[in-house]
């Protein structure tokens, strides 16, 4: 098992989609950040779960998929740090 660390844009990240999505429908904001978070805690037992971050050839920067939104993640060892949570709409640079 791995420790899950966000970045402080990660955090950041995820307080924008709330607010964003809470504007219009409150009640599906917090589905959807539990939902992104559920994801997240999947890593902890199965961090090699997602795929390779296709803009950069290092394998231990990778990403998961929940809904429309891309979890940006790497691997050092035994923590997994959150790096970026964006719409799937953005152009991510990492």
């Amino acid at each position: 098992m791995v420790d899950i660390r966000w970045s402080i844009g990660a955090i950041d990240d995820i307080e924008s989609i709330s607010t964003y999505i809470s504007r219009d429908y409150p009640e599906k904001a917090s589905e959807i950040v539990k939902g992104i978070v559920d994801k997240i805690e999947q890593l902890r037992q199965f961090p090699n779960l997602g795929r390779k971050f296709p803009d950069r050839d290092d394998e231990k920067i990778r990403e998961i998929i929940f809904k429309k939104y891309r979890i940006v993640y790497e691997i050092n060892e035994d923590i997994v740090e959150i790096l970026v949570i964006a719409h799937g709409s953005r152009l991510l640079k990492i």
